[in-house]
């Protein structure tokens, strides 16, 4: 990223030195610096938008994997009040739905191909499981109700984490942001047109601003790919209490 807004840089910086050296000079001379700060201004507005629906997006994933453990934590603490094989029975299923979840469906919602078509199907037994639960004592029954509601919400959060894995910034708002970069670029190249050194100076700077705005963009595009995505440990830190008491 770094190197690509550079490479535009120095071709605009040769570019427009090479015009300022013909009877383009007056027209270029002509040109205002009041122009630049508005371009800068509005380069700005474009980076905060962007970048509102990024960090949006990201606060969106964390808080749906961290509402996912949370529900799937309820779910085996209050699997104990139904001790011995329906204790057991939830208890790996929710193992099986972590391990399914974090070693298959994290992958996919790298590449964005995560989808809701398809109910996991350890989840899907563990809700019938509770269900099919007979309670019994009033202690069993809120336990019953509490895990119902747990399981519904862990459904309710994975369904948000697969939405949002396939969020992103879309083209559109990608070519506003690089056309309006180049356009003030363009225009502070112009404006030091009699000055080479001021112009470079100049453009290196603006250059480096734009490069990491959008390379800040674009790490954080996309909460599940890349090396600072949402990570699934959250979820495996559930494993340590689904494992513990629970036989097979």
């Amino acid at each position: 990223m770094f190197g690509a807004t550079y490479i535009v840089a120095l071709i605009l910086h040769q570019v427009i030195a090479a015009l300022s050296a013909g009877s383009t000079a007056r027209s270029f001379k002509a040109l205002s610096p009041g122009m630049l700060p508005p371009l800068g201004i509005i380069f700005g507005l474009f980076v905060a938008f962007t970048a509102a629906q990024v960090w949006s997006d990201n606060d969106r994933a964390n808080a749906a994997v961290n509402r996912e453990a949370s529900a799937l934590r309820s779910v085996v603490v209050l699997a104990s009040s139904f001790p011995g094989q329906p204790e057991a029975r939830l208890r790996a299923l929710v193992r099986s739905y972590i391990e399914e979840t974090t070693s298959q469906e994290w992958p996919l919602m790298a590449e964005s191909a995560a989808t809701l078509t398809i109910i996991p199907p350890p989840l899907h037994q563990a809700l019938r499981t509770t269900l099919a639960l007979a309670p019994g004592n009033p202690g069993q029954e809120i336990a019953q109700r509490e895990m119902t509601r747990a399981l519904e919400d862990a459904f309710e959060a994975r369904r948000q984490r697969v939405l949002v894995s396939s969020a992103q910034v879309n083209p559109t708002k990608w070519a506003c942001l690089i056309l309006q970069a180049f356009c003030a670029l363009l225009a502070i190249a112009v404006v030091h047109s009699d000055n080479r050194m001021a112009s470079a100076i100049a453009l290196g700077s603006f250059a480096t601003g734009v490069a990491a705005s959008v390379l800040l963009i674009l790490a954080h595009d996309r909460p599940f790919t890349g090396e600072i995505a949402v990570s699934p440990q959250p979820l495996l830190q559930v494993m340590p209490e689904a494992n513990a008491g629970g036989g097979g």
